[in-house]
């Protein structure tokens, strides 16, 4: 059976500082780089989204028609839930 000693404990903990500052290290490193790939990828995405848009509404500019004739009445362009008044309780 093995017994803990003080050696022990300190050559643990030499570990753990050494392991969190190369993490610390690595991560100064290498974060700015993912996040500017990630930055870029994300203007890529939207970039490609913008032109597809713009060819979709070029493509369907001229093929927008409304059938008014079918329209007896006009449709209502606000749906409001019921009113509830609410009293204030002392």
């Amino acid at each position: 059976m093995q017994t803990a000693s003080l050696s022990g404990l300190l050559e643990t903990l030499l570990y753990i500082i050494a392991f969190y500052y190369v993490l610390k290290f690595v991560a100064r490193l290498l974060l700015p780089i993912m996040v500017q790939k990630v930055v870029q990828k994300a203007g890529e995405n939207f970039q490609q989204q913008y032109q597809q848009q713009q060819s979709r509404a070029t493509q369907n500019q001229d093929e927008i028609i409304r059938d008014t004739a079918k329209q007896d009445k006009p449709r209502e362009t606000k749906i409001v839930g019921e009113y509830v008044d609410f009293e204030e309780i002392e």
